[in-house]
């Protein structure tokens, strides 16, 4: 509905407010960037290799390109659902211009109103952009030198932010430390642990694109320590007992890695495996988030719904008081007596823990079983 309705404001964002605010092939260069350079050069021609070196400082820190000038703006625009992020290279004078119109279309055309609290207008060098769950910065550095240039000025760093970290965590602490999970206590440890690694990797994999994804580190010490301590608390044992009991190592791209792992055998069958950590902290710039489809595909009916909509009894064929047997297990009715009623004998023809009756039907199987 996102995408039908801000369709409108898309258009006018690439027709209207990017054009006007969009100009320049290049900026111009900077004269002190550039006479401090050649005076650098005449230097080292004649050996005076202090001098040299100074200048070169100061070179490092000088753009070489002037970053005010008025001949050069970009304005840029992305959009998912309703959550937007516009980049522009100016002054905030002009960004709060842009900001005007914005709020100025999006009242008298659409009908919208802008969240104060969430439209904010940002220096991407001292502060950052929350996008998507991101922190959006750009970078800065004199000191970072890659081929003889400062490789990072102005790169697009994307971050993890340190308030999703404490709230992520938060779930599983109580009083500030790691607690247990006693919903769980009533699974296999099994579930347990696949339960705490499906979480785990699902907040891990959305922030690999992010060059500090090492700090989910923390997450990962308290998510391990609430998950050794719900199987002890399951167990009557203790977290250095279960940590004993289900450590092992897993092969990464990067190397081994230690996990928590438990693993259940089956003859004939490929093991069940349930695994929680084992993935490397390492940021993955090709990684991809998939977005699953909003639109569901067509699931087939349930047996048993459809069972019923036929609406017919399934020992008899009625259809007054059409309702559902159930036993527990198959198991149980085969310790029955010989030979086995006429419900039994359809029930472990269908292999069917449910049977479709009538009322009449249903009242007979109770009297008589």
């Amino acid at each position: 509905m996102s995408n039908i309705y801000l369709d409108r404001l898309d258009a006018f964002v690439e027709t209207v407010l990017i054009p006007e605010y969009t100009r320049g092939r290049s900026r111009t260069p900077n004269r002190e960037y550039h006479r401090t350079y050649y005076a650098m050069r005449r230097a080292l021609e004649r050996g005076d290799h202090a001098a040299f070196r100074e200048l070169r400082k100061r070179l490092r820190s000088l753009p070489s390109s002037d970053p005010r000038d008025p001949g050069y703006r970009r304005l840029r625009y992305i959009r998912y659902a309703d959550d937007t992020l516009f980049g522009f290279i100016g002054p905030k004078a002009e960004a709060e211009q842009i900001k005007a119109r914005l709020a100025q279309f999006l009242r008298d055309d659409l009908k919208l109103e802008l969240s104060p609290d969430k439209t904010l207008i940002t220096h991407a060098r001292t502060g950052a952009a929350r996008f998507l769950g991101y922190e959006i910065t750009v970078q800065h550095s004199t000191t970072k030198i890659t081929n003889r240039r400062r490789s990072v000025n102005g790169v697009i760093r994307l971050r993890v932010p340190i308030t999703m970290i404490r709230a992520k965590c938060s779930r599983y602490l109580k009083r500030g430390k790691p607690a247990h999970r006693s919903d769980l206590f009533g699974a296999p440890d099994r579930d347990i642990i696949r339960t705490y690694g499906a979480e785990y990797r699902g907040i891990v994999q959305y922030y690999l694109l992010a060059s500090d994804v090492f700090r989910l580190d923390r997450l990962h010490w308290v998510m391990e320590k609430s998950l050794l301590k719900t199987l002890a608390g399951k167990h009557r044992s203790t977290v250095s007992a279960m940590a004993r009991k289900y450590k092992a190592k897993v092969d990464t791209p990067v190397g081994p890695r230690k996990c928590l792992q438990a693993i259940t055998e089956r003859p004939g069958r490929k093991p069940l495996v349930a695994r929680f950590g084992g993935t490397p902290l390492r940021r993955d710039k090709k990684a991809r988030i998939v977005d699953r489809s909003a639109i569901r595909p067509p699931t087939r009916r349930k047996e048993l719904v459809s069972r019923l909509l036929a609406g017919r009894c399934e020992i008899c064929g009625g259809a007054d008081g059409i309702t559902v047997h159930h036993v527990r297990s198959l198991a149980e009715l085969s310790d029955r007596r010989q030979p086995h009623p006429i419900w039994i004998t359809v029930m472990v023809k269908k292999r069917r823990k449910t049977l479709v009756v009538c009322r009449h039907c249903h009242t007979t199987i109770h009297t008589h079983g």
